[in-house]
This record gives structure tokens, C-alpha cells and sequence, in this order.
């Protein structure tokens, strides 16, 4: 008997499974505000240099604010004053001859900056001064931010193996909550990048248990279901997260608003259930036996003690669990798992930087801040539909390259199309912006059929750091628009590009039995293996030690 028929006796999709994704339901939602939350926390808002300390020296005598601007700060080619330089002596002549003299010297803000307060009542560039030459550490905190994801991930993945999901996951809950709380108060700098690495590296663990447990919990007919219902709750929380920014204008108070839904998920943790096949894996069959117990009793599957005994548990195969203990050299042994290891690799990269690069770049549209935001994040709604049915019929590889593809086209027809359509522009980015959710959704799923059981954590923890150290350098790429306007573009088209194409080389796992071994991997090659009768009936279930089916 294999795990899927134990799980089909308890009703492998009923009330037990749609209560547990809903329960995670919740601290889904706070992930994508803090992965996207730079958006507004780092915003850099109007500014000049701060000329406050000659009006107390009475230099300006009744000259109005403007006035005094003219005098005290030269102005760029769109006429308005000049961010990071001043002049160096009041030029009063200005106030007659608009005209500023090329010789007149100019100097770096001597006494800090002024900043327009409209917008945001404070973000990170206003509190410590990223501004000018400092202006990158403002996209910089996005990137320690993924780089403690990437580190976590890495993290999570071993010790979730080691010591079940359930109890990391409140450990993941406990820990962002209090380093997202610490990161709000900082005091420099140095102190908020260094929580914000740490906030990132909690969070991981919520990420990948979430999906871990979810997957591991329903049959297999509902698998692509599952993932694409549980990636809604990341839809939902982007469109959230402009509505808190737009409600909640300090960096601070913002910080710890979009972290609050992860004490309501610590408080409903205790009805969080572990993972039966991780249980089974590490030899716990009473235990798993009991939460097998439970979900029949809730799907109202009366007959399951009847039909299946907990003696029948203990015919699932955990002899590689006392042999030979997995890691992530294990992805790089053997030829077809080296092959499959690199490729999901540049994949994850591909997808992770290109949404990440389309996410960050939210001004230059003719919208709002706001608003460009929801609309982000509120097309990812019907894209995320879309792939479900696309998943289904056509398949994972074939959706993986088109979504992926497509995302690289409608960043080069902007790149080609002229700024003064940007009506045209935002539509196209839109669309790519859908495309490039779609590619994230079809990858979460895909790879977590990949790879088999037995490296299916490593093999999701592994790609998960591509796609974070993707997410990282994101925000890096965006800093070379001052070299060329265009250049982060080319950058983020042909990445996709690339990895769409790389995509296609991966095999078909649409409807196909999940492998269990390495093994399995190197005889399938690129020859699926799909349910039968036979199977189900027949085929004995190998749950090795690192039993997981991840997202």
C-alpha cells in the first residue's frame, strides 16, 4: 500500500485539508508584505539640501520659503531644486535674473536635508539620511533582507527534516514576530539591516512549512489546486500591503503592522497538525497513525480504523532512514539529479529575479505609488486562475516556458516602445507582470513533483536559494539605470528568456507518481511515471527519511 491509498482512506481532500491550508492561510498573507514592503519603507521622497541654519543667521531677512531656495540651491534641468548640492555663498541676484552662472560654486549639503512629507511621514531614507551617495543602502536593505531568506532557507530545510514541521513552523512564527518588532525600533542603520537579515531568515521557515504541509496532506489529483489556492494568500497580502502603506505612512509603525497576522497564526498554531508522512518517515507510526485517525474522523470517514490498521504504517520502507542520511551534496551525485539540480537552478534564479525586478520598478507608469502597486499585485489574481486550468491541460513544462517566455517579450516590447506611451507601457507591464506570478506559481509546484521524496526538501531548499539570491540582486540591477536607463531591462529580458528556455529541458510531471528515490530519478529520465490501478494497489510506499513534499 502506498502513502496516496492510506490518504485516499481518510479522504485525501475533505474538511481536514481545506481547514489546514486556511489555518496557513493566515501567515501566508504577512510574507509578501515583507518581501515587498522596500517598496515603501525605502522610498526616497523629494528632498534638498537643509538651508535652515542660515534663515537663523537672518542672512534671508524676509525673503519667502521659495525665495529663499532660489538664493541658496541651484536647480536641475527640470526646475526643481537640485537633491544633494548647494550653493556655497546665498547668490541673490537670482531673485532678479533667474539664471544661474555655470562658475558660481556649489557645494554638497553641508547641514543635512529637507524632506516632503507628503507622501510618506517617514521612511528609512528620511530616518538615517539614504540619500545621495547614500542613496543605494536604501535598495541595499532589500537585498540583506533576501540574503537572510536565502540564508534561512538553507536553514529550515535541514532542521524541519530533523525535527518535523509543526514545531519549526511556531519557531518561525516566534521569531519573525520578534525580529520585525526589534527592526522597527532601530536605531541605526546598521542595527535595522541587521534585523531585517534576520526578519528574512524567520520568515523562510513559514514559506516553505506552509507549503510542505499542505502538499503533504492531500491526494494527488488536488495537488495543483492546493498550490495555486495557497499561493492566493501571497495575491492577497501584495494587494493588502498597499492599502497598509497607503494608511500607514512611517516606516515603523508599517513594519509592524503588515507582522501582526503572525500572532493571530501563533495563537491558532496548536490545531496545526504534523506532517502523518513525515511521522511515517522517522519511524513516529503511532503518531502518525493518530492524525490519520483524526482527518478520517473529520472528513467523516468512520470506517478508516476498520480498513486501515496502524500495523499497515509500519510497511512503509524507512530503511534508507537508519542507512544513509541525505544532504544537499546528494543533488550533485548522480548524473540525471546533477542534471535536474542545475537546471531547476537557473529556472528558480530566472522566475525569482525577473518578478522581484518587475515588483521594485513601481514609478514611471503615469500612476500613483499606490495604485501601481494594487494593480501589481491585483492581476496576479486572475493569472494565478489562468495557470491552474493551463497546469491541467497543457501541462508544467510547456506552461513553465510560455509564462516565462512571455514575461521576457513584454519587457522587451517596453524596452523598445517610447516613455511618452505610457499608457501602453503600463498595460504591457502589467501583463508581464501577471506572466512573471504565473511562472512562480507553475516553479513552486513543479519542483516540488521534481525531485523525489528523499531529496524533495533539500531539492526545494537548494532551488529556493537560487531564487532568493535571485531576489537579492534584484535590487543591485535596478542601481545600473544610472549607467544606461535601460540596462536593468536587458538584463531582467534576458534572464527570462534564458531560463524559459532552460524550463523546456525539465520532464513532464502533469498527472505523474510522485518519484520516492534517487533511484526512480535516474531510471525515469524524461519518461514520466503516471498513476494506475495496479500502482496504487500493488507498489509498495518508500518514505525516506527526509519525506517531503515541498513547495
Amino acid at each position: 500500500m502506498k502513502f496516496e491509498s492510506i490518504l485516499d482512506e481518510t479522504n485525501g481532500f475533505g474538511r481536514y485539508q481545506i481547514a489546514l491550508v486556511l489555518l496557513l492561510f493566515i501567515p501566508r498573507i504577512a510574507i509578501p508584505c515583507h518581501f515587498l514592503m522596500n517598496n515603501f519603507i525605502a522610498a526616497i521622497p523629494s528632498h534638498h539640501c537643509n538651508i535652515s541654519s542660515l534663515s537663523s543667521e537672518g542672512i534671508f531677512g524676509n525673503l519667502s520659503q521659495d525665495e529663499r531656495l532660489t538664493v541658496s540651491i541651484p536647480v536641475q534641468n527640470d526646475g526643481t531644486p537640485d537633491s544633494c548640492h548647494m550653493f556655497s555663498y546665498p547668490q541673490f541676484h537670482l531673485l532678479s535674473n533667474s539664471s544661474s552662472p555655470s562658475e558660481v560654486a556649489v557645494v554638497q549639503c553641508q547641514n543635512g536635508w529637507e524632506y516632503d512629507n507628503s507622501t510618506f511621514i517617514s521612511t528609512l531614507a528620511t530616518q538615517f539620511d539614504l540619500v545621495c551617495e547614500k542613496r543605494g543602502l536604501a535598495r541595499a536593505s532589500a537585498t540583506i533582507f533576501f540574503v537572510g531568506v536565502m540564508a534561512g532557507t538553507v536553514f529550515f530545510g535541514v532542521l524541519c527534516d530533523k525535527y518535523g514541521r509543526r514545531s519549526m513552523l511556531l519557531v518561525s512564527y516566534v521569531s519573525s514576530i520578534v525580529f520585525s518588532v526589534v527592526s522597527a525600533f532601530s536605531s541605526t542603520y546598521i542595527m535595522f539591516a541587521a534585523f531585517r537579515f534576520l526578519t528574512g531568515f524567520a520568515l523562510t521557515g513559514i514559506i516553505n512549512i506552509s507549503v510542505v504541509l499542505s502538499i503533504e496532506w492531500v491526494d494527488t489529483k488536488h495537488r495543483t489546486l492546493i498550490g495555486v489556492f495557497g499561493s492566493i494568500s501571497w495575491s492577497l497580502g501584495n494587494m493588502l500591503l498597499a492599502g497598509f502603506a497607503y494608511l500607514v505612512t512611517d516606516w515603523r509603525m508599517l513594519i509592524i503592522t503588515v507582522t501582526s497576522p503572525l500572532l493571530l497564526a501563533t495563537a491558532i498554531w496548536w490545531w496545526i497538525p504534523e506532517s502523518a508522512r513525515w511521522l511515517i518517515a522517522n519511524g513516529k507510526v503511532e503518531t502518525a497513525y493518530k492524525y490519520l485517525q483524526k482527518c478520517a474522523t473529520f472528513n467523516e470517514r468512520r470506517d478508516f480504523t476498520s480498513r486501515v490498521k496502524p500495523e499497515a504504517l509500519s510497511t512503509v520502507t524507512t530503511v534508507d532512514h537508519h542507512v544513509h542520511s541525505y544532504t544537499y551534496l546528494d543533488l550533485f551525485k548522480t548524473p540525471q539529479m546533477r542534471r535536474l539540480t542545475l537546471f531547476t537552478g537557473i529556472v528558480w534564479y530566472g522566475v525569482a529575479s525577473t518578478y522581484y525586478g518587475i515588483s521594485f520598478n513601481i514609478t514611471g507608469f503615469g500612476l500613483g505609488l499606490y495604485l501601481t502597486h494594487f494593480i501589481y499585485a491585483a492581476i496576479e489574481v486572475p493569472a494565478k486562475i489562468l495557470i491552474y486550468f493551463s497546469l491541467n491541460k497543457v501541462g508544467r513544462r510547456i506552461t513553465q516556458t510560455a509564462t516565462l517566455v512571455l514575461t521576457g517579450v513584454c519587457i522587451l516590447i517596453n524596452i523598445i516602445t517610447p516613455i511618452e506611451y505610457w499608457t501602453f507601457r503600463t498595460v504591457i507591464t502589467v501583463l508581464g507582470k501577471g506572466l512573471s506570478e504565473a511562472s512562480f506559481t507553475t516553479v513552486f509546484l513543479y519542483t516540488t513533483e521534481l525531485y523525489p521524496t528523499v531529496m524533495r526538501q533539500n531539492g526545494l531548499g537548494y532551488a529556493s536559494f537560487m531564487a532568493r539570491l535571485g531576489a537579492s540582486i534584484s535590487p543591485l540591477i535596478m542601481l545600473l539605470e544610472d549607467m544606461w536607463t535601460l540596462l536593468p531591462e536587458v538584463i531582467f529580458c534576458t534572464l527570462a528568456i534564458f531560463s524559459g528556455l532552460i524550463a523546456w529541458l525539465l520532464p513532464e510531471t502533469n498527472n505523474a507518481r510522485l518519484q520516492e528515490t534517487i533511484e526512480d530519478i535516474e531510471q525515469m529520465r524524461k519518461k514520466p511515471i503516471y498513476f494506475t490501478t495496479e500502482d496504487q494497489i500493488n507498489v509498495p510506499l518508500k518514505l525516506p527519511i527526509s519525506a517531503d513534499t515541498t513547495q
